[in-house]
């Protein structure tokens, strides 16, 4: 009975392992830029040492269990007395140490790689783009280029982009998962995140923050073109986009969920979020009048279908 145990224990382990592999290929396994590149090869080489472990471990409890598995005749045995083996311990404390350190150094030379320039564009324009995230909602402004957007941003490919990111009310997390690393986005703060994809389209980025139900619905498309689309795509916001306005910018703050916007001007002509003394706009009465902290809701005069606009080219909002 008990080897039928263990033959069940085995077999189960390995389909759990087998069937892990099932799933759909995952964004971070398909880089399309360095940023992200690097961060696949840092999941890469823990993967392969996870997998080293995890595979010592299964076979040193499969050994374990057979060696010293109950036998027949054995109900009366008493083990000899043991005594400590220093070199044994010297060994079982210093692997943990080895393993640690294997997954600490790179981790650390990563992290440090990301806040940079990635390799080989140090030469180019960075294009800044300042990121607010409000209630169910990002906003993206150019002030280069002069012109905002909602819930999608444009960028060129192979060029360095450089993601000034603020919010304007609740701490959030902003992820792109083809092309860079999450950071998160924090009232009268501001991080940066630097961002180059060397492949052109549509790709997806989000919310991955915990605070709110449906705070996984803050979704935003990255449109990365030719250098030439880029320029005239951000020409043709400059000259039909309508100006965005003070009053119709606290409006866009409120709790909504919307489409896509374009304008041809920006926010920060009187307000930048990641000034320490900047003014907040919180509604917490909306929050109370829709039910609870969190809820995303549409509203019936200010929905997405009607305020979608079409200054993105082809590629659809979310």
């Amino acid at each position: 009975m008990k080897k039928k145990h263990l033959f069940v224990s085995a077999i189960t382990l390995f389909l759990l392992t087998i069937l892990s592999g099932c799933e759909t290929k995952l964004v971070v396994f398909d880089p399309k830029g360095p940023q992200a590149r690097k961060i696949l090869d840092l999941i890469n080489w823990s993967l392969i040492w996870i997998g080293l472990i995890v595979l010592v471990v299964v076979a040193l409890f499969i050994y374990v269990v057979w060696k010293y598995r109950s036998k027949p005749g054995d109900e009366n045995y008493e083990p000899p007395q043991e005594h400590g083996n220093k070199w044994i311990e010297i060994i079982w404390t210093a692997i943990p140490v080895v393993i640690v350190a294997l997954l600490i150094v790179p981790t650390v030379k990563t992290l440090y790689e990301l806040e940079e320039i990635p390799e080989g564009y140090e030469d180019q324009d960075i294009l800044v783009i300042h990121v607010t995230s409000a209630d169910w909602k990002w906003i993206f402004s150019y002030p280069e280029e002069n012109i905002e957007t909602v819930n999608y941003v444009n960028i060129p490919v192979n060029r360095p982009v450089l993601f000034k990111l603020t919010s304007a009310g609740t701490m959030q997390s902003f992820w792109i998962p083809s092309l860079a690393g999450q950071k998160y986005t924090m009232a009268k703060m501001e991080t940066e995140l630097y961002v180059v994809s060397d492949h052109e389209g549509s790709f997806m980025g989000r919310n991955t923050n915990f605070n709110g139900q449906h705070y996984a619905e803050m979704e935003f498309e990255v449109l990365a073109q030719s250098p030439k689309d880029f320029e005239e795509w951000v020409k043709d916001v400059q000259e039909k986009a309508p100006k965005l306005t003070e009053d119709e910018y606290i409006e866009l703050l409120k709790p909504t969920h919307l489409g896509r916007k374009s304008y041809s001007n920006t926010h920060l002509e009187w307000i930048n979020h990641a000034d320490h003394h900047a003014k907040e706009y919180l509604n917490p009465e909306l929050y109370r009048k829709h039910g609870y902290p969190g809820k995303t809701f549409f509203d019936t005069e200010n929905n997405a279908s009607k305020n979608e606009e079409n200054y993105g080219g082809d590629h659809s909002g979310h």
